[in-house]
């Protein structure tokens, strides 16, 4: 099978190609060289294009099978809003994928996407599934919480909070059910292949709050003293509210707070459309772990 990845150049993007490399015939699309240059060792071809140029984009992906699209941020600023992070690059991703004939797209999304929301992410991440949806007729979402696996920034982080002395984080009883980027990986493979259309969600194997899985991180790996320090949502919102009047690209912002703030619990974690073992949480928290120490 001939796939294209959009968005290649991010942790899960370089383990989706790795995972499909050695099978399938692979076109890496980045925005830059700097992109670029994080796939030189992957079993892929890489093109550096812009999701807009549709009539150099509909060249480069002519008679491939299927488009993937993992782009997207939670974090905008005054330069790479989510407009044009979602919405604009999914119109050029659709137009492209129409006029190559490229018929199957998989897009990545996330938990809580909604155009009738309040936060400003959730409302483009939902535009963005609907304009790939309406774009193509064999198009499917893949919603997903937070994503956890080796070399990535949100495991990083975590980490640190499990390794200090004393944790600080906002509203600490929001609700986390993390899946392994491996599980994510392997539902998009088995996507591949399959006639599955529309929505659909897949989540980790549990729901805890947020201190919770930094404790239990932390007794993983050995750390006794850690103690976790809940703030307030309205403390990090203000703050985050002067960053923005201050700052063209403020390292947290409103609605970034907003996504990380969003409760996740799904009694059925896997879609019946996906068959599916989970990695079970004390074995990712384990493996990313290890993957920082």
């Amino acid at each position: 099978m001939k796939v294209v990845v959009a968005g290649a150049n991010g942790n899960l993007g370089r383990r989706l190609i790795g995972a499909l490399g050695n099978a399938h015939q692979v076109l890496a699309l980045v925005r830059s060289p700097a992109a670029a240059e994080h796939l030189i060792a992957l079993p892929c071809q890489v093109a550096i294009v812009g999701y807009q140029d549709v009539e150099r984009l509909s060249a480069l992906i002519e008679d491939f099978d299927v488009l993937i699209n993992l782009t997207g941020i939670i974090k905008a600023s005054r330069l790479n809003t989510y407009v044009k992070a979602h919405e604009e690059v999914a119109r050029g991703l659709v137009a492209a994928c129409q006029r190559a004939g490229v018929e199957r797209l998989i897009a990545l999304g996330i938990c809580g996407s909604d155009e009738e929301a309040a936060n400003a992410c959730f409302r483009s991440r939902a535009a963005c599934e609907r304009i790939q949806l309406e774009g193509s007729q064999d198009a499917v979402i893949l919603r997903v919480p937070m994503v956890l696996g080796e070399g990535d920034f949100a495991s990083a982080a975590l980490i640190r909070n499990a390794a200090s002395r004393l944790a600080f984080t906002f509203r600490a009883s929001s609700l986390e059910q993390p899946i392994y980027a491996g599980d994510v990986i392997a539902a998009i493979e088995q996507l591949l292949g399959s006639p599955v259309r529309g929505i659909i969600t897949l989540a980790g194997p549990e729901s805890l709050p947020r201190k919770q899985l930094i404790t239990r991180c932390a007794a993983l790996i050995e750390n006794d003293a850690n103690r976790v320090v809940s703030l307030p949502m309205a403390l990090g919102l203000g703050i985050a509210f002067v960053l923005e009047r201050l700052m063209r690209s403020p390292p947290v912002t409103r609605a970034m707070l907003g996504v990380l703030d969003h409760d996740d619990h799904f009694d059925e974690p896997v879609p019946s459309e996906l068959e599916l073992t989970l990695t079970p949480l004390d074995v990712m928290l384990k493996r990313v772990a290890e993957s920082v120490a």
